[in-house]
């Protein structure tokens, strides 16, 4: 089947609340403007149960269908990045340093729309749990609302997620059972050896030279230490040394980020970087400090809600325009947190040829609106059947 007739005639409504929360984005847990605004459309739009500040400041809606049933939540992300966008929209931001380049904004207008839809018409049984959640980008808000209890106290048995997806036309979808994006991880590594002249380095022990050979070996990891046919991103993302031309650093500090896809390759990486860079340090006299911070876990999509939701993705598509084994991606989701709680599943929408997430110049396409909409509503009344 196509889009939902009703999903399309809401598309503008939806449209101008996705704009408006576009122009005011709020980051991490401070989205207290964006969190009042979805609880005040959920009270208009009669949902049985509205509460506030789960997570710090997430909300979650409760709709109660035509009968007894389970409960299923549907989640959307509420905060924006730290970037001055550059889009030239009408709409853009009108906080300076501050955007929604990641399109949290149409996920949040979508999952009202979905809302106002699900609480006219009431087609199921059971509950639908409407999630909207705070700090997706780096402040683990899912892992927060869990914490808080959420899935408890709405006694939520399955839960699923969705992002768009620059590059995939609209109205196609893409996911995959098992792992669909990576474990999120963070290093320092700080380098003390001995500074001096630059014209006498043998009275030095180089932190730049040891440096630059700590890069070099973090790649072994990757290249000589992985299954090839596993998954791995090893990547040094700052090199912090030295003040002056004729100085060779007492100190340097390394930073960068690993990416894995499955827990015993996260263990493998950690255990390496943390043996390289004591051999090195040993080699050449200096004292290496590691710090290795664990963020975001391994997105793993269940295999049964998989399955469910790509049969609802393709009721609204179409055979042919859902990719039921799309490549894994190596950014990370704090949906992950989500999915260790409860059984569930994270998809990808099209937002159609626009700007790449996290670029100045992206917006959320409009478009894909009816398709995200269409996809939460058929998914509640599949998974709750009346």
């Amino acid at each position: 089947m196509p889009v939902l007739n009703r999903a399309a005639e809401l598309q503008d409504e939806i449209a101008g609340w996705r704009r408006q929360i576009h122009q005011h984005p709020e980051t991490m847990f401070a989205v207290e403007k964006t969190a009042a605004f979805v609880a005040d459309k959920l009270k208009a739009f009669g949902v049985d149960e509205i509460v506030t500040g789960l997570g710090r400041t997430g909300v979650v809606g409760l709709i109660k269908g035509k009968g007894p049933g389970h409960t299923i939540g549907l989640r959307a992300d509420m905060d924006a990045l730290p970037i001055n966008e550059e889009s030239g929209k009408p709409w853009a931001s009108t906080v300076a340093g501050k955007m929604h380049a990641c399109g949290h904004d149409g996920h949040t207008a979508m999952l009202l729309g979905a809302a106002k839809y699900l609480a006219e018409t009431r087609n199921f049984a059971g509950s639908v749990a409407v999630i909207f959640q705070p700090a997706e980008e780096g402040g683990g808000g899912g892992r927060e609302m869990v914490r808080d209890g959420m899935m408890d106290r709405f006694g939520i048995t399955e839960v699923y997620g969705m992002h768009n997806m620059p590059g995939m036309p609209v109205g196609q979808f893409g996911t995959r059972i098992g792992a669909i994006m990576a474990a999120t991880d963070e290093f320092d590594i700080h380098i003390k050896g001995r500074g001096g002249h630059a014209a006498q380095p043998h009275r030095t022990t180089d932190t730049i030279v040891l440096g630059s050979q700590i890069v070099g070996a973090l790649q072994t990891i990757v290249a000589r230490n992985t299954d090839p046919i596993a998954s791995l991103v090893v990547s040094v993302t700052k090199f912090n040394a030295g003040f002056a031309y004729n100085v060779i650093p007492e100190t340097a500090t390394l930073s960068g980020t690993v990416r894995t896809l499955s827990p015993a390759v996260r263990e493998e990486a950690e255990a390496r970087i943390r043996q390289l860079c004591a051999g090195l340090a040993a080699a050449h006299g200096a004292e290496i400090t590691v710090r290795y911070q664990r963020n975001y876990p391994v997105v793993v999509n269940h295999a049964a809600e998989t399955g469910h939701a790509v049969a609802v993705a393709e009721e609204i598509a179409g055979k042919g325009k859902v990719d039921a084994a799309i490549d894994p991606m190596m950014g990370g989701e704090d949906f992950a947190y989500m999915l260790e709680a409860r059984p569930g599943a994270f998809v990808f929408m099209g937002n159609g040829d626009t700007a790449g997430l996290h670029h100045p110049a992206y917006d959320f396409n409009d478009d894909a609106i009816p398709h995200g909409v269409s996809y939460w509503v058929k998914l509640a009344e599949t998974r709750l059947p009346a």
